[in-house]
């Protein structure tokens, strides 16, 4: 309209441009100086916050601790993704001792990683038994989504290697496998701590049941897809077609009934996705929705990485020199402590060891868990807890980011 100027400077086309220059500068700055994949997710991060401060009429994120719904169900989706993809990459799950490292990391490395950081979150940082039992189980899990330059590679490229293997299958069961800890903390902040009047029913339900459903669910969902996709009908298969839009909504089909009969959907997706790879595994379908979900996989988590970013001077406001203390103790000690002790005995040699032990990087599922709790329960600790969980992201990105190559590449020169 006349009168009006000619250039209009819209909040979110501001916000589409910024994401857009973020995105590419993060994964192609690194680049000029390395010809390894690039550590962009830190960037992401980094590059989001100078934007959030530096660019006029940015517009303001959602602040997590206030609107946690959006968070959380972008989050989940996106865990979502990456635990069905981590199920994929398992060319071959035998010889079944190769597993043993796995349920070690699962069994010992994560139970001791949520008691260690429980019991710092209350002798150090003063939170309540609840809030450090949260924190603990926010905190445990090896991230599915931004563990992805420690995993086995693609479906049908063979060769993986005991350390990746074991990252791998770690990142895509911890989470589903931490959630009994996040309902423990929901329970205890709701309850207190009578666990003679609770913990039966904790046990049972939380952890028994949900587990099992989840892993029974994925199992189902992974055979029936299967079917679908590489058998019926004859002829005229779906698989044939190359339409990864179809096994992935048979993926949120299988989450979405998993939480309806009240199982773990985090568990039934990955269980889902090694069950679907032993279904005509030299098919080239399996390779093009393993491509088909990463691409989804890596939009959704730089939106999320770049929103953290812009968010993150505010999550950081209420943080203190403890809770900077407190996260670098998880990840150089707790975290690195937990996994040694929990590999001992395994045929892993010492440098294999140090790696698994070492690599579990924080990410997408602790959002997602933080959310999920603040929106079923108002924790007294709650902006402390964001703190926590903010500064334990973007340093466990950085940490590993820039140095996981180096690491990868002793393992191979090991072999």
């Amino acid at each position: 309209m006349q009168g009006e100027p000619f250039f209009s400077f819209s909040s979110y086309h501001i916000l589409l441009a910024v994401i857009g220059i973020v995105v590419i500068l993060a994964r192609w700055l690194p680049r000029l100086v390395s010809t390894r994949e690039p550590a962009a997710a830190p960037l992401m991060i980094l590059f989001g916050a100078a934007a959030g401060l530096l660019v006029p009429g940015f517009p303001s994120i959602p602040d997590p601790r206030l609107y946690p719904v959006p968070w959380e169900l972008v989050s989940e989706m996106t865990v979502i993704v990456a635990l069905f993809g981590a199920g994929m990459r398992i060319d071959s799950l035998r010889p079944l001792t190769k597993w043993i490292p796995t349920v070690r990391m699962l069994a010992v490395a994560m139970p001791l990683t949520i008691f260690a950081v429980a019991f710092l979150g209350v002798e150090a940082l003063g939170l309540t038994v609840a809030g450090a039992i949260l924190l603990g189980a926010v905190l445990a899990p090896t991230d599915p989504v931004l563990a992805a330059d420690v995993q086995v590679g693609p479906p049908q490229e063979g060769q993986e290697h005991p350390v990746r293997f074991t990252l791998t299958t770690e990142a895509g069961l911890n989470d589903g496998l931490a959630f009994p800890f996040v309902y423990l903390g929901l329970i205890v902040a709701a309850q207190g701590l009578s666990f003679s009047e609770w913990g039966l029913d904790w046990i049972l339900r939380d952890v028994l049941y949900r587990i099992l459903a989840g892993a029974g669910m994925g199992w189902f969902g992974g055979m029936a897809l299967g079917r679908i996709l590489f058998v019926l009908p004859k002829g005229a298969v779906l698989a044939d077609t190359g339409s990864g839009v179809v096994a992935l909504a048979g993926v949120f089909l299988c989450y979405g009934s998993t939480e309806l009969v009240e199982g773990y959907g985090f568990i039934a997706v990955a269980v889902m996705g090694l069950t679907l790879r032993r279904i005509e595994s030299e098919h080239r379908f399996h390779r093009h929705l393993h491509d088909f979900s990463e691409s989804i996989e890596h939009a959704l988590t730089a939106l999320l990485l770049v929103a953290l970013g812009v968010v993150l001077p505010v999550l950081l406001l209420d943080l203190t020199w403890q809770h900077v203390l407190a996260t670098l103790i998880l990840l150089i000690v707790i975290r690195p402590a937990a996994g040694w002790i929990a590999l001992a005995g395994t045929d892993l040699s010492k440098r294999d060891r140090l790696v698994v032990s070492v690599y579990g990087v924080r990410g997408i599922g602790s959002i997602y868990y933080l959310c999920y709790a603040g929106g079923h329960m108002e924790f007294t600790n709650e902006a402390h807890l964001w703190s926590l969980v903010g500064l334990a992201i973007v340093l466990s990105t950085f940490l590993h980011g820039f140095t996981v190559g180096w690491a990868m590449d002793a393992i191979s020169d090991e072999k």
